[in-house]
């Protein structure tokens, strides 16, 4: 197991900042020590759409001057476009499609294996089985595009900020209703305090279906200053035989946070564990 770091906190989503260009990004990770980093693909570090070739070589440039491999990619659902894969608006579904299959294109190119994909969420008038067949459909879609480049997409339940994919259960029934080899489950500790779920149960019950997991604790602080077990999360995953990346997504809900640090407190407080 390795740790890796989400880059919202420094800039993207939903809070705008503190903001720091993703090349400092990158090099302060590496410097605290992370192996791999969690990029958003949002401005002004991802966007697929505002990235050229030769911004998109200086990147994976950086990455490599540092070490750092890209743990994992994710768009930003909300705001704008959208990105709702559940959304009733053709026009809105199709542009989300199109951008995860663009996400899934720069994640391959740095080098990154793994795209995590939000289901979406159910709209006032529209039927919950109507939204999860359109979000199953676009999961489809994105994973046999996915599958070409030797990405996996993870299916993440995101019951504090939506109301499709919501919990362990829902999880389980979208992955094995896609019916793909690529697409596999992960969980954020975050959200499994909002349903009152145990993270240790999510581990046992997706086995080797789980392939990420994002690390947060209360009001998204860094592990070890709230309320989840960590030690026997850890201790779930090891019989797991997890091998993949433990990905802090913490302190980018506000503005008032310093990422260094956030970043720092996390790693000295896992890496013991590990």
């Amino acid at each position: 197991m390795k740790l890796a770091f989400n880059t919202w906190v420094y800039s993207s989503f939903p809070v705008w900042v503190p903001a720091y260009p993703l090349e400092e990004v990158i090099k302060r990770l590496a410097t605290i020590g992370y192996e791999g980093i969690e990029i958003g693909a949002a401005n002004p570090h991802a966007y697929p759409d505002h990235l050229n070739q030769s911004r998109r070589d200086h990147i994976k440039s950086v990455l490599a001057e540092h070490g750092m491999v890209v743990s994992s990619m994710l768009p930003a659902p909300g705001g704008g476009e959208g990105n709702n894969v559940a959304s009733p608006i053709p026009e809105e579904r199709a542009a989300a499609i199109a951008q995860y299959k663009k996400v899934v294109e720069l994640c391959a190119y740095w080098g990154g294996k793994t795209v995590i994909y939000v289901a979406g969420w159910q709209i006032f008038g529209t039927t919950r089985r109507q939204a999860w067949d359109w979000s199953r459909s676009a999961l489809i879609e994105v994973a046999d595009h996915a599958a070409a480049l030797g990405v996996t997409i993870v299916v993440e339940p995101t019951s504090s900020d939506s109301n499709l994919v919501d919990s362990c259960d829902d999880l389980i029934d979208m992955i094995e209703q896609a019916g793909r080899a690529n697409v596999a489950g992960m969980f954020d500790t975050f959200h499994t305090l909002y349903r009152n779920e145990v993270p240790t149960d999510y581990v046992h019950r997706l086995g080797n279906r789980l392939r990420h997991i994002h690390l947060a604790d209360v009001n998204r602080e860094p592990p070890g200053s709230g309320v989840v077990d960590y030690v026997s999360l850890i201790d779930a995953l090891r019989a797991n035989d997890y091998q993949g990346f433990l990905t802090m997504e913490i302190g980018f809900n506000r503005r008032a946070v310093e990422p260094d640090d956030l970043a720092r407190r996390a790693l000295q407080y896992l890496r013991p564990l590990l």
